[in-house]
Order: structure tokens, then C-alpha cells, then sequence
């Protein structure tokens, strides 16, 4: 029999007309965890927003610094073309000089030899330039044509073979391995056959 007031007991059943029935003494242990899980919640999407946000920072200082890097680069293309530029013009320069001098000679004293004497004096000086850069000649007449270093603006019969380059109508020059102007070229298209002549 129970008695009233009992420690052992009290609070672990409850007296109904159906008879006694248990009673819960404790909050399931969900409902207990639950206050304690929410501030670890906060704690990591607080992480992740400062994660997320150093992130972003870092993107647009490294997209900031490439956008500089860019104009930096453009920046300095063109000085070094207009570096490349000057030494072009300064190269040609003393030719320049020169036949102002050779002009104003001619104008004071009217020697048309002489100043055709400085001419040919200015025009080695300017081919020795060329050559020093680099410049050749493209070979031409004889030669096989070639798209790379030819322009074909005829073709007739002739007793050479086919696709030969007859006649150069104006050279071409060529520098480091690189056309710089095609030669304009008359091309042989072979001989006639007899057949072409009957026809």
C-alpha cells in the first residue's frame, strides 16, 4: 500500500478512478537540447558570413589589381612602340640631312652633276641602313612562284614551265623571315600544247 507523503513515490503516478498512472518527470531530451544547439547555429553562420564577405573582398581587390595590371600593360605597348617609332625615324634622319644639303647645293649652284653624284651617295647610304636592319631583296624572276613571297598579277604561255616567274613588275622585300611586301609578278602558265593551237 502506498502512503501519502511518500518521497519514493510522489510524482511518478497519478490515482485515477481507472486505476494509477505513470507520470513523466523529466522534458524529452530534445526540448533540453534544443536551447543549447541554436547559439552553435549562430556561431557557424556568423563564420561563414565573415568567410563569405573576406571572400568577396579578396575577389575585388585581385580583380582590382589585374584591371590595373591591364592598363599598365597597354600603357607601356605603346610607349615601346613609340620608343620603336623614334629609333626608326632617327635612323633616317642623317639621309634626310643629307639631301637637304645636296637640294640646296644644286639651287646655288645648278650642277646637275653634282647633285646627281650626292644622290647616288644618299642612296647607298639609305640600302646600307636597310641591310642593317635586316631588309632583303625577294627573288623573283626565274623562280618558282610562291604565295608567301609572290603576287601574281598575270599569267601568259611561255616556253618555261608552268607556275615560273616570268617578269617582276615591283619587287618585293622580306625581313627575319618575314614578307614584308609581296613582289608583283608575271607567272608562266607552261607551254602552249598543240592541241590550244588548233583550237
Amino acid at each position: 500500500m502506498i502512503q501519502e507523503g511518500d518521497d519514493t513515490a510522489r510524482g511518478t503516478c497519478e490515482s485515477t478512478p481507472e486505476g494509477p498512472v505513470p507520470v513523466e518527470t523529466s522534458l524529452p531530451e530534445a526540448v533540453e537540447t534544443a536551447p543549447a544547439a541554436e547559439p552553435e547555429a549562430s556561431r557557424l553562420i556568423a563564420e561563414k558570413d565573415a568567410e563569405i564577405k573576406s571572400l568577396i573582398d579578396r575577389l575585388k581587390r585581385l580583380q582590382a589589381e589585374f584591371e590595373n595590371y591591364r592598363k599598365r600593360g597597354v600603357r607601356e605597348i605603346a610607349f615601346l612602340r613609340e620608343r620603336a617609332a623614334d629609333d626608326e625615324v632617327c635612323s633616317f634622319l642623317p639621309l634626310f640631312d643629307s639631301l637637304e644639303r645636296a637640294m640646296s647645293l644644286y639651287e646655288e649652284t645648278k650642277d646637275a652633276g653634282a647633285l646627281a653624284v650626292g644622290v647616288e651617295q644618299i642612296f647607298g647610304q639609305f640600302r646600307q641602313i636597310l641591310l642593317q636592319k635586316g631588309l632583303r631583296r625577294i627573288c623573283a624572276v626565274g623562280e618558282r612562284f610562291d604565295p608567301e613571297l609572290h603576287e601574281a598579277v598575270a599569267s601568259v604561255p611561255s616556253d618555261q614551265e608552268k607556275n615560273v616567274v616570268l617578269e617582276e613588275f615591283s619587287p618585293g622585300y622580306a625581313r627575319s623571315g618575314r614578307t614584308l611586301l609581296p613582289s608583283k609578278v608575271a607567272v608562266s602558265l607552261g607551254p602552249v600544247t598543240r592541241e590550244k593551237e588548233e583550237s
